[in-house]
């Protein structure tokens, strides 16, 4: 399962990180030979999604890496690290882009030349395709690191959409609708830094050990509770670790039950859960005395 998982992440973000080159490329020339600040704007954000790429391959790479002496339990917190990254570079990306868009706003501008529209068109096709395909890909492998990738793939898609909008106004517009152009990757801007802080949140959620759904944990304490001796769970704590999950739980049982019976269930409800949630990598039993009601006193 790991290396199935590891090569589909990779396919996805070799994909992207192929694409993204000849793009960025494409896109400074038509930017500066176009005269189009949008476009020049939408090819830094391409550029971003080069080195985002980068580190979502390394970090899917590391965090597939065994555990060892000093990471007994994986290095999966890679992924998390990957994507929090990535969505800081997309933030420093729009802060970027909105920068020289308002310097270009208050500056003497050329109209942007028509055949800019054509590399557009093309761009904002290729992303669309990439972020469905990469978004789909991260859904199957379970990786936040793939999903901020897929999302950078949107952005880009957002950011050439507004500089079409953009090179149009001003094609139409004519004299005085020059700036139409960084007026619309100024609003690209904005929609990257929303995207930028909307994926950094989950990742830091994540590298802080942030609890799943209840629904998942709810799903933990009734595989356990269907194990014979199991009379309650007390606590059940589940962390996530990259594509998988570890279980800290408490298991009630008879307190006048043997030390060897119990450890048996402590087995048992560790196996159970593992084989009902494959997700779920390693179960951490601690057996706790059931604690009965006291009588009431006349």
């Amino acid at each position: 399962m790991p290396s199935a998982r590891l090569q589909r992440s990779l396919r996805a973000t070799f994909l992207g990180l192929a694409a993204n080159v000849a793009l960025t490329v494409a896109k400074f020339l038509a930017g500066i030979l176009g005269h189009s600040q949008a476009l020049i704007a939408d090819a830094v954000e391409s550029l971003a999604d080069i080195f985002s790429s980068i580190i979502v391959w390394r970090g899917l790479v590391v965090a597939e890496t065994p555990p060892d002496e000093d990471h007994p339990y994986g290095h999966g917190k890679a992924e998390p690290l990957a994507a929090a990254i990535v969505s800081a570079m997309l933030l420093l990306a729009a802060g970027l882009i909105a920068y020289h868009s308002l310097t270009g706003i208050l500056a003497p501008r050329v109209a942007p030349s028509p055949w800019t529209l054509i590399i557009l068109i093309v761009v904002i096709g290729v992303k669309e395709m990439l972020f469905r395909f990469v978004l789909r890909e991260s859904e199957t492998v379970s990786s936040s690191a793939v999903e901020t990738d897929a999302w950078h793939h949107r952005s880009d898609a957002i950011t050439s959409a507004a500089a079409f909008i953009g090179i149009s106004i001003a094609l139409v517009g004519g004299k005085g609708y020059e700036s139409a152009d960084n007026w619309a990757a100024l609003v690209a801007a904005c929609v990257i830094a929303w995207n930028g802080w909307r994926l950094l949140r989950p990742a830091f959620n994540e590298l802080m050990d942030r609890s799943p759904d209840l629904e998942l944990i709810e799903k933990i304490r009734s595989v356990a509770g269907t194990i014979p001796g199991v009379d309650g769970v007390e606590k059940c704590f589940v962390r996530k670790m990259g594509y998988q999950f570890f279980v800290d739980m408490h298991v009630e049982v008879d307190p006048q039950m043997t030390v060897e019976n119990s450890h048996r269930i402590g087995h048992e409800v560790k196996n159970k859960v593992r084989a009902e949630i494959p997700s779920v990598r390693d179960v951490l039993i601690h057996i706790e005395p059931l604690k009965l009601a006291k009588p009431i006193e006349p």
